[in-house]
């Protein structure tokens, strides 16, 4: 039986990928970074200025230029079963006013029991032929950024990056995507962003183990007695359609001490999903983010955001929405934030813990 399960898990899973073009395509490069950033529901592709732009939008890079900016985070879901990492750093080029910067992410599941094996052509059981594998998805980006026309108020940035995803020994993908972003700051402390993921069209192009594969290939009567052979799943390729998010913010600063920051984005997914706002082949997002400041050095955060149309049993839509709080601690470059954050919707109950790091090397000289 353990031997029938692990067969359709892993035809499952592959032949998913094996699809042209499917809505949740490297979804794990949805998922985001920073706990700042997810305490504000997402809500930063205007006002992002460090590392972690990279990711939300590569426009924000220009705002690393007194010196290295580098930053990490850890992150477990399903009760530690499915475990993401995250590091990037940005690195000022002060000749031409530009920044680069490089991130790397992994979001795998690791120990899976591979049972293979477990049975041979006798039917006898040999529990010492269990081995395990890891089921991991990987994405390197490297991004640059600078003022756009020598606006010092205008900032463009893109992203390149190489995506590799393996199931064990089974398949493995390989693939590569653009991002291109925008940021405009005003002086009266108005944002504007804009970030467009997989302007390409990302694909990831899969390989299959066939040799891997050809032991849990059986051959099993059906209650006819006929012999029923499993079919191999086929190689093939994935795309990644295009998603836009565009973000407007406003920061108010009360005195010396106290300062406000907020923004609404809207998040655009050129297909129909269970999103707030959804038809044809469109669906929009809302996201909003708060950011409660104390003398630069201590922040209280609050966000909306994953709101969805969730269609119950008896035919009623019931809209969910996922609430997100953290707070921060800033001191001498050295910044510490915490996310409480919800991975799925508001009614899982699958509330996450967020801790992420940041380290800017130009105050920590300074």
């Amino acid at each position: 039986m353990k031997k029938y399960i692990f067969l359709l898990s892993v035809f499952t899973c592959i032949a998913a990928q094996a699809q042209t073009a499917r809505k949740y395509s490297n979804e794990f490069l949805n998922i985001g970074v920073d706990a700042r950033s997810f305490a504000m529901g997402n809500a930063v592709v205007a006002n992002i200025g460090n590392a972690n732009a990279s990711y939300w939008n590569p426009a924000g890079l220009t705002e690393v230029y007194w010196g290295v900016d580098a930053s990490a985070m850890h992150a477990e879901y399903f009760q530690s079963i499915a475990k993401f990492d995250y590091a990037a750093v940005a690195i000022p080029l002060r000749e031409n006013n530009s920044t680069v910067a490089f991130s790397l992410m992994r979001f795998g599941v690791d120990d899976i029991l591979n049972t293979t094996e477990l049975i041979d052509n006798q039917g006898n059981i040999n529990y010492d032929k269990i081995s395990k594998f890891s089921s991991a998805d990987y994405a390197l980006t490297m991004s640059y950024a600078g003022n756009f026309f020598g606006n010092k108020d205008l900032q463009v940035g893109a992203n390149a990056k190489v995506v590799y995803r393996h199931i064990g020994k089974f398949a493995t993908g390989i693939g590569f995507g653009l991002d291109l972003g925008l940021q405009y700051r005003t002086d009266q402390g108005w944002y504007f962003g804009a970030m467009a993921r997989d302007i390409t069209t990302t694909f990831n192009s899969w390989k299959i183990n066939y040799n891997e594969l050809k032991p849990i290939i059986v051959n099993a009567p059906n209650e006819d007695g006929e012999t029923i052979l499993n079919d191999l799943p086929a190689e093939g390729t994935e795309l990644t359609l295009p998603k836009l998010q565009l973000g407007i913010g406003k920061k108010i600063n009360f005195n010396d001490r106290w300062s406000l920051l907020g923004e609404v984005d809207l998040g655009m997914e050129f297909q129909q999903t269970n999103a707030l706002i959804s038809g044809g082949n469109f669906s929009i997002n809302p996201m909003v983010g708060v950011e409660l400041g104390y003398d630069d050095m201590v922040f209280i955060r609050g966000g909306l955001n994953n709101m969805q149309q969730i269609e119950q049993f008896n035919g009623d839509n019931k809209t969910s929405v996922q609430p997100n709080i953290g707070v921060g601690f800033k001191y001498g470059g050295i910044s510490i934030d915490y996310a409480l954050t919800n991975f799925g919707d508001q009614g899982l109950g699958l509330y996450s813990n967020i801790f992420s790091v940041r380290l800017d090397f130009g105050h920590l000289n300074k």
